[in-house]
């Protein structure tokens, strides 16, 4: 009889193995048989848990949006304003553990796949709906709702965008850079709207 947890090590192990060979691979190059021994489990263990390459990734990426969200809960549990709110959303979406060489390959992956596989792209719309819906819930303390939509979108996209770069550039990856960057567009966009309403 397989001991307790056992099968939660051994998902999480290959998950683990997952974002490693992705990383040193490419995810088209890589078959369950090579995760499964990166893993050190049996190729049939590995089709048992997950069934496909396709699958194993959504199992991957659902793990990296639940780490994620962990992340940026961690964050606003901080935060008592609106404004520190965006940022500890903005700043759980660059975490240490998540904003690296590894989940960034990851996560480009999982962008590449969702354009062909149902499941993946149901994540990412889930993921992208979320982000957009709790920045514009924030921003609301500064703008109108419909502003306030553009604005998250904006923010959302710039997010997506230095994750992406960050994965096509191969540089070190810069978590307090990637924040700044972003945090520079909403204190532009928050001063040029407050510009306009107050008439200069």
């Amino acid at each position: 009889m397989p001991k307790v947890g056992m099968e939660a090590e051994r998902r999480r192990s290959l998950i683990d193995a997952t974002v490693d060979a992705i990383h040193e691979r490419g995810y088209s190059d890589i078959t369950m048989a090579q995760i499964a021994k990166r893993a050190g489990v049996s190729g049939g263990l590995v089709h048992h848990y997950f069934g496909s390459k396709d699958q194993l990734l959504a199992a991957t990426m659902r793990h990296l949006l639940t780490e994620l969200g962990r992340a940026i809960r961690d964050k606003l549990a901080k935060a008592e304003t609106p404004r520190e709110r965006i940022s500890a959303i903005i700043a759980g979406n660059f975490a240490i553990d998540q904003f690296q060489p590894a989940v960034i390959a990851a996560w480009l992956a999982f962008y590449v796949q969702s354009r062909t596989t149902d499941s993946n792209n149901r994540l990412l719309r889930i993921y992208a709906a979320r982000l957009a819906s709790n920045l514009t819930h924030n921003l609301r303390s500064f703008m109108p709702q419909e502003e306030a939509r553009r604005i998250a979108e904006g923010t959302a996209s710039m997010i997506d965008g230095v994750w992406i770069r960050q994965a096509l550039s191969g540089a070190r990856s810069d978590h307090q850079a990637a924040i700044a960057m972003v945090e520079d567009y909403v204190e532009t966009q928050i001063a040029a709207l407050a510009g306009r309403t107050n008439g200069c």
